[in-house]
C-alpha cells in the first residue's frame, strides 16, 4: 500500500463505502515479511512515498526472484532491481515474462508495470561523455520507474560546451537535473550555472589514473562554485534518480 492507496482507503471509510473493520483488516497485513534471507518491507511506500528497491549485486538469482515475486504478490505494482547482469536478467525475464524489462546499459530492471509519467513536468539526466551513460541510465530508469518524465542529454560535456548550450531550453525548464560526469566532473558546475532548479551531481569512475576511480570528480563536484549543486556517491545513479524524483514530487 502506498500513500495514494491509503488516502483512497480512508476516503471510502469516510464516505461509508467501506467499514472500519474492513479497513482495519487491510492494515493488519504485516509491515514486512521474513523470507529467511531477506525481510521484505511492504510498508516502505506508505512511509516514504516510494516502495523498496532490490539491490541485485551480491544476491543469488533465486533470492532476487523470490523477493520480486513476494513484492508483486503483496501488491507492489513496480519492482525496481538494480545492479544485475544479463544472465540474471534473462532468468528474471523467463520467470516474469512480458512483465519484465531490462536496461542492459544501466544494469537495471523493472518487474511489473512501468508507470506512465505522473506529471507534465520533467527532469533531465545529462552526461559529460558516452562512457558515463551506464550510470546515467541507472538514474534515468530509476526516476522513470518512480513516475518521472525524463529527458536524456548525453555526451554534452565541457570539452565541447556548444553541445550543452544547444539544450539550454531543456535545462532551464527542468524541475531538477542529474549531471553525470567522470574525469574532473566539471559538467555539474556548468549546468548549475545555467539552471534555476536543484542539480544532483554524480561523479563516475571514468578517467585516467589521477582521476582515482572517481575521487577527483567527487572532490570537484563537492567544491562546485555553483549554488544548488548537491553530490551523491561515485557511480550512484540509483541514488541520484531516486532523489531527482523526490525533488520533482
Amino acid at each position: 500500500m502506498d500513500q495514494k492507496e491509503l488516502k483512497e482507503l480512508l476516503k471510502k471509510v469516510a464516505e461509508g463505502e467501506l467499514s472500519a473493520d474492513e479497513a482495519a483488516l487491510k492494515f493488519r497485513l504485516k509491515p514486512f515479511e521474513d523470507l529467511g534471507f531477506a525481510k521484505v518491507d511492504h510498508h516502505r511506500a506508505l512511509r516514504q512515498g516510494a516502495a523498496e528497491v532490490i539491490y541485485g549485486a551480491g544476491k543469488t538469482d533465486g533470492q532476487i526472484i523470490k523477493i520480486t515475486r513476494n513484492m508483486l504478490e503483496n501488491g507492489q505494482k513496480t519492482v525496481l532491481i538494480t545492479r544485475i547482469g544479463k544472465d540474471t536478467a534473462d532468468k528474471l525475464g523467463a520467470e516474469f515474462g512480458d512483465k519484465f524489462m531490462y536496461n542492459e546499459a544501466g544494469r537495471i530492471a523493472v518487474a511489473g508495470e512501468m508507470p506512465a509519467p505522473e506529471r507534465e513536468t520533467y527532469v533531465v539526466v545529462a552526461t559529460g561523455g558516452t562512457s558515463d551513460i551506464p550510470v546515467a541510465e541507472e538514474a534515468a530508469v530509476t526516476a522513470e520507474a518512480l513516475g518521472s518524465r525524463v529527458v536524456r542529454l548525453y555526451d554534452v560535456g565541457v570539452s565541447g560546451l556548444h553541445r550543452l548550450l544547444s539544450h539550454a531550453r531543456e535545462i532551464m525548464n527542468a524541475k531538477a537535473i542529474v549531471a553525470v560526469a567522470g574525469m574532473e566532473g566539471a559538467l555539474a558546475s556548468v549546468i548549475g550555472g545555467l539552471a534555476d532548479c536543484p542539480v544532483i551531481a554524480v561523479p563516475t569512475s571514468v578517467g585516467y589514473g589521477a582521476a582515482f576511480g572517481g575521487v577527483a570528480g567527487l572532490l570537484s563536484m563537492l567544491n562546485s562554485c555553483a549554488s544548488g549543486v548537491s553530490v551523491v556517491n561515485i557511480d550512484n545513479g540509483f541514488g541520484a534518480g531516486y532523489l531527482v524524483n523526490m525533488i520533482e514530487r
